[in-house]
């Protein structure tokens, strides 16, 4: 299923943004960012996200980014924003000249963490899969939109019902970059049901 433009909703909007039913725009706005506490002690809760409703307790969202970041921390990806203190990301973020840290962040109840790994980087595009069985959830990512590597399996404590899922795309530091999004489709979930032990008696 497609996504159209008119269900797409802001949470903080961005200075320069292009929106189409094929394709995303955000151009960053400097000293952007999502981060709760953790570690830094700061709060920063400021970044544009962009999201759509749903009360499917079973989808899978796909969505390709396209990004020329270059500063330190620019980041653009898919993202499930509840709010302030309850939410998860995953992207690419920009380090130096040799690499950058794919990774995903999950907040809950205030307290981010944030897992990476290293890429190159000259990666400047991305495919993204975000999938929910119920309040669990299964972020993925694919070079190519066929192939797709698991990022991350997490729960959110306060994604029980009607929840929103996007894109997002910021700048922390001094910087200002375009990130393109594309191909978004919600689908069946593609994260199937566990098939090997079963689940503890109550």
């Amino acid at each position: 299923m497609k996504i159209k433009t008119t269900e797409w909703q802001w949470i903080r909007k961005p200075k320069s943004y292009t929106i189409s039913d094929d394709k995303i725009e955000i151009t960053t706005t400097p000293h952007t960012d999502l981060w709760q506490r953790t570690y830094y002690h700061f709060r920063n809760d400021n970044a544009p996200v962009l999201q759509v409703k749903t009360a499917d307790k079973y989808f899978s969202f796909v969505v390709k980014t396209e990004f020329d970041s270059k500063v330190r921390f620019d980041q653009c990806g898919v993202v499930m924003y509840l709010d302030s203190e309850n939410w998860l990301k995953a992207s690419i973020e920009y380090e130096n000249q040799e690499f950058q840290h794919l990774g995903s962040v999950v907040t809950n109840n205030g307290y981010s963490d944030w897992a990476t790994t290293e890429i190159d980087a000259n990666t400047k595009q991305m495919w993204y899969r975000l999938s929910r069985r119920e309040d669990d959830f299964c972020l993925e990512c694919s070079e190519d939109g066929v192939k797709y590597k698991q990022m991350r399996i997490c729960h959110m404590a306060k994604a029980s019902d009607e929840i929103q899922f996007g894109i997002y795309a910021c700048s922390p530091e001094e910087s200002s970059f375009k990130a393109t999004f594309t191909n978004f489709e919600v689908t069946e979930c593609k994260w199937l049901a566990h098939n090997g032990q079963a689940p503890d008696e109550n």
